[in-house]
């Protein structure tokens, strides 16, 4: 839904294009949206989050409280003010965030309109239920005797890896990391190309974590998530510094999540922690068994709490992946291994992967 009609007449067009694509439906707001649910039911719907009345926000809070159906948000907005607004429907249930592809004549065209069909086919397909029944349960806190010891010291990086599905895994564990975690953060999350800073300014509004874009030679502080930013590679170099360099050529994926790895495996070794959380996609998979192979810890999302369960999945064939684990539980060995004192670690033992 749009309240655009040449947008809604582009993405109609880019839609029904795919012989696996049948558009049943378009809506100029979100009250127009709704009763149009009420005598139908497809699939997946699109969505703006500007529209006249009841914005994207608040329609997809109602569609996920009366008629839940995999919503994708699809705007052309790269203000970061309202890319943090756009984060909030996410909260609200939205499964994805994309950028709308341009006109036919723009360059970039083929990509944008080539990844809006291949998420709204893979986002068809996830189930959702009442917004009031999607919280995991949050078991209580470990008491002190049971909280597991530290059985790792000297992790001096943790690298977090995802894409769709993602954004609420990494505020789930950003959120709940304390303020004096003794190790930096690295994250690449598979986004569209200009939302990067309204990520961080949405995370930054629940974290004690310091979060920040991270920047070419800026040196790895503790306590501090550095997020990758689009259009370019992000590593790090020997003396531990981001190095953020251009895409190569054939990169499908740029940040791109094994790229990290790779380059964290290489410099870090066994002080390395990798984290691959939801995706689509195999990104990470060769990073994680890098990481592994070098003697770090691996952990990847489990299926159960996954939106897409693709890219961990494809760590585990590989034998990349140590620990299999929801984001509370992630949490809590993240703690566990560096030594943090996070209070908001809720969990017991992992599920390990051979």
């Amino acid at each position: 839904m749009d309240d655009s009609p040449v947008a809604r007449e582009l993405l109609e067009h880019l839609l029904n294009a795919d012989p696996e694509i049948d558009v049943v439906g378009c809506a100029a707001d979100g009250v127009e949206a709704l009763a149009f649910l009420a005598r139908s039911s497809p699939d997946l719907i699109t969505m703006d989050v500007r529209m006249p009345g009841m914005d994207g926000f608040e329609t997809t809070r109602r569609i996920m409280n009366e008629h839940p159906i995999p919503v994708v948000i699809v705007t052309e907005s790269v203000d970061p003010k309202l890319d943090a607004t756009v984060f909030r429907a996410l909260e609200a249930g939205a499964l994805a965030i994309l950028r709308r592809p341009p006109g036919v004549d723009h360059p970039d065209h083929g990509q944008a309109a080539a990844e809006l069909v291949r998420t709204v086919k893979l986002m068809s397909e996830v189930r959702v239920v009442r917004r009031g029944a999607w919280a995991r349960p949050v078991p209580p806190p470990l008491s002190a005797s049971r909280v597991p010891p530290v059985v790792r010291s000297g992790v001096e990086v943790v690298a977090i890896g995802a894409s769709a599905g993602g954004p609420i895994a990494v505020r789930s564990i950003l959120s709940a990391l304390p303020r004096d975690f003794p190790a930096p953060l690295l994250v690449v999350q598979h986004m569209a190309q200009g939302f990067t800073e309204g990520f961080v300014e949405w995370l930054a509004g629940y974290c004690a974590l310091r979060v920040k874009v991270g920047e070419d030679g800026e040196p790895l502080l503790p306590g501090t998530a550095y997020l990758a930013p689009g259009g370019v590679q992000m590593g790090v170099d020997p003396l531990g510094r981001i190095r953020l360099t251009p895409g190569g050529p054939g990169q499908i994926h740029c940040p791109s999540v094994s790229h990290l790895f790779n380059s964290v495996a290489r410099v870090y070794g066994r002080h390395a922690i990798g984290v691959l959380l939801s995706g689509m996609g195999g990104d990470g998979a060769e990073g994680m068994r890098e990481i592994r192979a070098r003697g770090g810890v691996t952990i990847a999302q489990d299926s159960e709490s996954s939106v897409v369960y693709g890219m961990a999945a494809e760590a585990v064939k590989l034998k990349g992946v140590q620990h299999l684990l929801p984001p509370e539980r992630i949490v809590l060995l993240l703690n566990s291994l560096a030594g943090g004192q996070g209070s908001g670690a809720h969990g017991s033992a992992s599920k390990e992967v051979p």
